[in-house]
């Protein structure tokens, strides 16, 4: 089976979370946008589709055979069991589902530490209150998350350093997308975190050094962070916490 991704080319953004999952998986996928040919312009086809009962909204989207799974908790939750990156209880698989829910969350705010008044304004046009809204993100929103996915991972006292079940899932992998993304967009503000967040900074280090995983972050596939995507590092905002 090939899974087909479809996101949005020269940026990791939300498609990372399901790129990672595929990689650490060894999964045969093609990343759609970036293909000689096909490009953004099959993903947009998709979406525009006027004859399909359901299209897409927006990317991330995975396409398997005839079928459409868009957004990134669903996809997860998809390819969780069947990339065996899912608990096998299925109680503890919506265990993770909402914790990848909660990532999904996350994230939205930190894209809106960016654009905090609108997606279609430049950030440029939005700074002020880009520095407003990182500041709250950075003393009151970063420690409560944070916070929170830290004790559920000293709470999952038999988890092996997981934070469901007692193998690796896809939440894990996204909570190091997390903690990468946040380094690079405020290094001020998490500077010194692995004393705050013991078992995050542990989980972290030790998805960065499985094998499959190391050697897609060295590899072009990874593609790197910038300031088109949604972990964007602009200085006067790491700062303004």
């Amino acid at each position: 089976m090939v899974y087909e991704l479809y996101y949005w080319d020269g940026i990791q953004g939300r498609g990372e979370f399901v790129r990672l999952a595929l990689e650490e998986a060894g999964a045969d996928y093609v990343d759609v946008a970036r293909q000689p040919g096909r490009g953004t312009a099959a993903m947009l086809k998709i979406m525009d589709d006027r004859g399909a009962a359901c299209p897409p909204f927006a990317p991330p989207f995975l396409k398997v055979d005839d079928v459409i799974i868009p957004h990134v908790a669903n996809i997860l939750f998809y390819l969780g069991p069947k990339l065996k990156l899912a608990p096998q209880d299925e109680v503890l698989r919506y265990v993770a589902n909402g914790l990848q829910l909660t990532i999904t969350d996350f994230v939205a705010e930190v894209h809106d530490t960016h654009h905090p008044i609108a997606t279609s304004l430049y950030y440029e046009d939005q700074k002020e209150a880009a520095k407003a809204r990182s500041a709250a993100f950075i003393a009151d929103r970063v420690p409560k998350f944070l916070g929170y996915f830290e004790r559920v991972l000293q709470q999952n006292s038999d988890g092996r350093g997981h934070i469901v079940g007692t193998a690796l899932s896809y939440v894990d992998l996204s909570l190091f997308q997390v903690i990468e993304g946040l380094s690079y967009a405020f290094p001020v503000a998490m500077r010194g975190y692995a004393k705050r967040y013991p078992g995050l900074a542990a989980l972290h280090e030790s998805v960065r050094q499985r094998s499959n995983i190391a050697g897609y972050l060295a590899s072009p596939r990874r593609l790197a962070f910038n300031e088109d995507g949604i972990f964007r590092h602009y200085p006067e905002l790491d700062s303004a916490g």
